[in-house]
């Protein structure tokens, strides 16, 4: 049993070789835009899956069926699961099946939110958001891996930063789409909406998502391009490339950028609805789409942030990098300390913070480790960069419900909430963020 299903998702081996040149070149251009897009659609929807939770944390608080706490522990459920099978499930994609691998991941986290709708209990909460958490983990890689197998290095940052959309589109589908559901049906449906897109999703990725070039009887990419980078990695095993990507300094010190990026994203995208209302007295779809926002200007930041770097940096991440960390500041500062009233502000805050942390996805988030990993190993310097990345949201999502709940009093009825240290537990992260990203400015590129 074991040996089958290991074969069902080992890496498929080379196709009959194609010679014909023209028909190299039609398939190469057909396979490549089915790669792409299904990587894309695919990748947002695990998002929907993901971010179900945070339209309907207000609903299930005032309901008295969670806490503020209990909401804080569930959330750091997924993001460790998803932290620790972004390190492993990194690694298998490099080995992988990808369209099996990736399809398997979205499958069943969508029928976990379909589940999630039918309960109230904390235990089954808890633990099956964390179960999600796992198969969560089974769809950047994947992407990432896609990416490395289908498009050159001199075009990788271009295709990379327009799947990096796929955060925001996922974004923009459940802070419009699916709090519109919740906002006329109910918190279940959150779960049960975000479920059934998901699902949805698995069919697209199972279609139209291929595995290699090479499976395909098609060259490698790099030869098929020439386009090799100035350091080779052609005779070393995928093994020794992915011990590398653990002995390179470079690849750690993103890693702690990248996990202090993610304090921030999710103080904001999993409790930004939620600060909203209970802060400035917003309803939950008012709330919701002033956050939305944030998943607009997030899509156009990583769709331009890969074509800039190519075209205007040859490459090169960090100038973009730092532009889009200052952004990140400011964006957040305006959203947590301008003073309440203002809906124009926040809502120009969101679309400064989606611009920015679109950039700082695609970049501090996966490309420059990938980048400067070889990619024969791209999945495990993907999955470095996952599991810090994730440690680090769910260290958020416990200390920003914690934080939240101790300064959180009821008087006659009436709910007060003191926000000032978790604002500054969300600014904090942000600008040591930005610090750590400064340190790899002259890391090389690898094949």
């Amino acid at each position: 049993m074991i040996k089958k299903i290991t074969n069902f998702y080992t890496a498929l081996t080379f196709g009959p070789k194609i010679e014909n040149q023209e028909k190299i070149d039609k398939n190469y251009k057909r396979l490549r835009w089915s790669v792409f897009i299904s990587a894309t659609i695919g990748y947002s929807l695990f998002y929907v899956c993901r971010l179900s939770l945070s339209v309907v944390k207000k609903p299930i608080v005032d309901s008295g069926i969670l806490t503020d706490s209990e909401i804080g522990m569930i959330g750091s459920a997924l993001f460790f699961a998803y932290a620790i099978g972004k390190l492993t499930n990194g690694f298998l994609a490099d080995r992988s099946n990808i369209c099996r691998f990736m399809t398997t991941g979205l499958l069943l986290t969508a029928l976990i939110n379909l589940a999630l709708g039918f309960t109230t209990s904390f235990t089954v909460f808890v633990t099956l958001w964390g179960v999600s958490g796992w198969f969560q983990s089974m769809g950047a890689a994947p992407s990432v891996v896609s990416l490395s197998r289908w498009f050159s290095n001199k075009e990788r940052g271009t295709y990379y930063g327009i799947w990096s959309a796929s955060h925001g589109l996922g974004k923009a589908i459940t802070f419009i789409v699916v709090a519109f559901i919740v906002s006329i049906s109910g918190w279940q449906w959150g779960f049960w909406g975000a479920g059934l897109i998901g699902l949805a999703g698995a069919i697209v990725v199972a279609l139209f998502l291929h595995d290699s070039p090479e499976s395909k009887g098609l060259p490698p990419i790099a030869d098929y391009k020439n386009d090799h980078a100035p350091i080779s990695a052609k005779e070393k095993s995928v093994g020794t490339l992915q011990k590398e990507v653990l002995k390179n300094p470079y690849i750690w010190i993103l890693a702690l950028a990248s996990a202090l990026m993610y304090v921030s994203r999710y103080g904001i995208e999993s409790w930004g609805i939620y600060y909203l209302e209970a802060q400035k007295g917003y309803t939950t779809l008012e709330a919701s789409s002033i956050v939305s926002v944030s998943a607009v200007s997030g899509i156009i930041g990583t769709i331009i942030s890969g074509i800039i770097s190519d075209k205007f940096f040859k490459g090169s991440r960090n100038v973009p990098v730092l532009i889009a960390g200052i952004l990140n500041v400011t964006a957040i500062s305006l959203f947590l300390f301008y003073p309440d009233g203002y809906p124009w502000v926040d809502t120009v805050s969101m679309l400064l913070f989606g611009f920015a942390i679109g950039i700082l996805i695609t970049f501090v988030g996966g490309l420059m480790a990938v980048d400067i990993a070889s990619k024969k190993a791209s999945g495990a310097a993907l999955g470095l960069i996952g599991i810090a990345s994730y440690i680090g949201a769910g260290i958020q999502d416990i200390v920003s419900g914690y934080l939240i709940g101790d300064n959180h009093t009821t008087l006659n009825g009436v709910d007060n909430y003191d926000f000032s240290t978790v604002k500054l537990f969300w600014l904090g992260a942000a600008i040591l963020s930005l610090i750590c990203a400064l340190f790899v400015w002259n890391a090389k590129s690898r094949d």
